[in-house]
């Protein structure tokens, strides 16, 4: 896909062309969203308003035919790719991220424009048990619909946050193959969460709780995450291990649930412990 990369750094038609083009067709604003950005952290924002523009406008169809999810993909990737080109620290265009995410859940901008309650009355209609504990979440005093807005726009801001991280990661890893080589991977294996960036995930948390504001506490977690992941592939990479031993990875941390919080836990510890560091210190 280098190659690729190359032809559309050759020009804003290029770029635009293609981020346009890709953008309309279903299931490729992935793609859309990763040329925008590529062109945002080689150019910067003003020189990509073209490339991003072409990108939002098909985008922007498709949220009117009710798929929110490319153009928020489009806009957030974006806005961490300023980020990421201005600071030089994923940590930091992580959390920026999660925070924009976490504006978009209490906007309410996932939820159709109808509510959920359509979507509780199907639900309620296809099985008597999702309808018995519907009504006894509502005899509690919950309010259901509230509930299914809120997990609604919970579980669609987290799709979007972590593809746009991937289509940033894409980009980054273009930019690097195209001006230097090796880059990326050096950026990525040496991501860890600073102790004052993960005591501002924890207080982003404390205060959602607090101020009765949940969508601030359901994606935090989100760049712990993804440290623990740069940590793993940090280690495999200075081990000089095989690569099926991310295969397998990746297989464990989609496919079970305990393996997430045990990225999680090695993310925090890492924090303050930096084991790669004291690897290299070992060899």
């Amino acid at each position: 896909m280098l190659s690729i990369a190359r032809w559309l750094m050759r020009g804003t038609p290029q770029a635009a062309g293609a981020a346009a083009l890709t953008g309309v067709i279903p299931w490729l604003f992935w793609f859309s969203a990763a040329v925008a950005a590529l062109v945002t952290l080689r150019r910067g924002l003003g020189p990509a308003t073209p490339t991003i523009l072409a990108a939002a406008l098909p985008a922007g169809w498709w949220w009117t035919q009710g798929d929110p999810i490319p153009l928020a993909s489009v806009l957030l990737v974006t806005l961490m790719a300023v980020v990421l080109r201005a600071r030089m620290r994923w940590s930091e265009t992580l959390i920026a991220g999660a925070l924009v995410g976490a504006a978009m859940i209490q906007l309410g901008i996932f939820v159709p424009p109808e509510g959920a309650g359509p979507l509780l009355d199907q639900l309620r209609a296809s099985s008597p048990d999702i309808d018995s504990m519907l009504s006894d979440l509502a005899d509690q005093g919950v309010a259901t619909e509230a509930l299914a807005a809120l997990l609604i726009g919970g579980v669609t801001a987290l799709i979007v946050l972590l593809t746009s991280i991937a289509c940033l990661a894409l980009a980054r890893g273009w930019q690097a193959g195209l001006y230097n080589p090796g880059g990326f991977r050096r950026e990525f294996h040496a991501l860890r969460l600073a102790p004052k960036e993960l005591a501002v995930l924890v207080a982003l948390a404390v205060i959602g709780t607090l101020l009765s504001l949940p969508a601030l506490s359901m994606l935090v977690w989100v760049p712990l995450l993804v440290a623990g992941v740069a940590l793993t592939h940090g280690v495999v990479g200075h081990r000089g291990m095989n690569g099926l031993w991310l295969v397998a990875f990746y297989v464990l941390l989609v496919t079970t649930w305990p393996m997430i919080l045990i990225v999680l836990l090695l993310a925090l510890i890492d924090t303050f412990a930096d084991f790669r560091t004291r690897l290299a210190r070992s060899d």
